[in-house]
């Protein structure tokens, strides 16, 4: 939980460094803060936010300070959002050195990323600045430019405000806009659909094989159910296309990752220690003794994460500690030639990004049942369970060989003997794009036309150590196969249409013969 004696809070409407206004904190206790585990208290009257925010800062002696306050800055009316004003934006991220950490993307995949740590020492993750609805401050317009003049209190980040003009503030804000499409909500899906392919399924093609196939970008949760529990996955949503021809389906899975890990090895069987064991910083002193963080209870992503994340609008934290103190995790510092991520030269690629070798590598997973469900009732989503197994495609991309893998639960999950999926696997620009093809029908689950088949999806960042059942996985979503030929609705119009002639031919029929009948019976009674 937060430590209010600190008195350095990231959400604010006034310059770095002074403390929050009330109705800072009222925001945040009422609206809470977007995909973190503090909650929005909408119950609360206004009398009631006030006593709380009153009996807050009672905690930290920061607020007897006079010094400490200054006014809220003014936020200007938003201007109109333009192509114009999304390229002097661009220009200005640059040049205000935004992509060092955030990447010219906005990925989350800056050079000086893997570096950046708080005034604790805690090791931050900067934000994902792809998706302004995990924004912690908010992601509107308005909402941006209030966390860019304030900047993030005890974290790397700056406030500009006093240092920017509004208008070139404005500007990085629609940059920032445009590189979600200028959306506000979630543009997550429930269905994913394949579709047939236009072109040989050649893995070599890459996303142009994708090219006709509709995206479904679902999200990633933390694994925090069983042993291994993941409370911070870096990674907050993953992308999929599907395509297939008579023999083969072919998915493209995609997320963004702040760099490749081409080192070490991974694999969804492999044991993780208790989390107090994995995470040792957190129960040995040091940085939890130091105030757990950045003591802000706005600032953070999880109430019981105990760690600052520090990141541009309020990302995951990711504190895992050095295990020797020898590298960024406890690994040995990598010298920047370690090829790219399959042993072949370096041109580009996953080894781009060299810095610190992790112990364990990226890796991704698709999960299918075993068996298509019969009814409502799907397997477990967490690795099935001992009625109900599942398949995992497994890609650990420190190799373009795939794996194949049943589960039944964490506990049981055997690779299996059958031929696994053929796997291609690039990275670029802060994004993974992982290709799978398989024949559609053979061991394990048939994908056929016209079906809804469960499908979920397992992402690992071997950069946050994050192997077995530590890990960010989806719910069960559905796969449609679109057929491959739609039929002429004239058939079964023609059919429809004959059947409702005969139908009605026929009732004609039986009410003259009734009315026949009728007749002779009258005239035989009047004869």
């Amino acid at each position: 939980p937060r430590d209010f004696t600190k008195g350095k809070y990231k959400i604010r409407s006034t310059p770095t460094g002074a403390l929050p206004t009330d109705e800072d904190l009222k925001r945040s206790i009422r609206l809470g803060l977007p995909y973190s585990a503090m909650p929005a208290f909408s119950i609360f009257s206004e009398t009631q936010l006030t006593s709380l925010v009153h009996f807050l800062k009672t905690f930290s002696d920061s607020f007897e300070d006079p010094e400490a306050y200054l006014d809220s800055f003014p936020i200007p009316a938003a201007p109109n959002y333009t192509s114009e004003s999304v390229e002097a934006g661009k220009a200005a991220y640059v040049e205000n050195g935004c992509v060092r950490c955030h990447g010219l993307l906005g990925r989350g995949d800056g050079t000086t990323a893997p570096q950046q740590v708080d005034d604790w020492g805690n090791y931050i993750k900067v934000a994902d600045l792809t998706k302004p609805w995990a924004f912690r401050a908010g992601g509107s317009r308005e909402d941006i430019y209030r966390t860019m003049s304030g900047g993030f209190f005890g974290t790397p980040m700056p406030g500009f405000y006093g240092s920017l003009e509004p208008e070139v503030i404005w500007s990085i804000v629609d940059y920032i806009r445009s590189l979600s499409g200028n959306v506000d909500a979630p543009p997550y899906a429930n269905l994913a659909r394949a579709v047939p392919a236009s072109g040989p399924m050649d893995l070599e093609r890459g996303r142009e094989l994708f090219a006709d196939a509709p995206e479904a970008m679902l999200p990633i949760i933390g694994q925090v159910m069983e042993p291994g529990r993941n409370f911070y996955p870096p990674s907050s949503a993953v992308t999929v296309q599907a395509v297939y021809d008579r023999s083969e389906i072919a998915f493209l899975v995609r997320w963004n990752d702040m760099r490749a890990e081409a080192s070490g090895a991974n694999g969804p069987d492999l044991e993780v220690p208790r989390w107090e064991d994995d995470n040792p910083q957190l129960f040995s002193g040091g940085a939890a003794d130091e105030g757990d963080g950045d003591g802000s209870f706005w600032g953070d992503d999880e109430a019981a994460s105990g760690e600052d994340e520090g990141s541009f609008w309020g990302e995951e934290a990711e504190e895992e500690p050095a295990d020797d103190g020898s590298g960024f995790w406890g690994e040995e510092e990598a010298t920047g030639d370690e090829g790219d991520f399959w042993g072949e030269d370096d041109d580009g690629g996953a080894a781009s990004s060299a810095g610190v070798k992790s112990e364990f590598s990226d890796a991704v997973a698709l999960q299918f049942p075993a068996a298509l469900p019969q009814g409502i009732r799907k397997p477990y989503f967490i690795f099935g369970d001992l009625e109900n197994p599942v398949d995992l495609w497994f890609a650990d991309l420190t190799t373009s060989k795939g794996k194949l893998y049943q589960a039944r639960g964490s506990a049981s999950i055997t690779e299996s003997d059958s031929k696994p999926p053929e796997l291609s696997a690039t990275y670029q620009d802060g994004e993974w794009s992982v290709v799978f093809k398989r024949k559609r029908k053979g061991s394990g689950i048939s994908f056929e036309e016209g079906q809804f088949i469960p499908l979920a999806v397992t992402v690992w960042d071997g950069f946050n150590r994050e192997r077995g059942n530590k890990r960010g996985l989806t719910s069960w979503y559905d796969l449609y196969l679109e057929p491959m030929e739609t039929p002429s609705p004239f058939g079964p119009m023609a059919k429809a249409g004959l059947g409702v002639l005969a139908l009605e031919l026929l009732i004609i029929g039986l009410v003259r013969r009734r009315k026949k009948k009728n007749q002779q019976t009258d005239q035989a009674a009047a004869s």
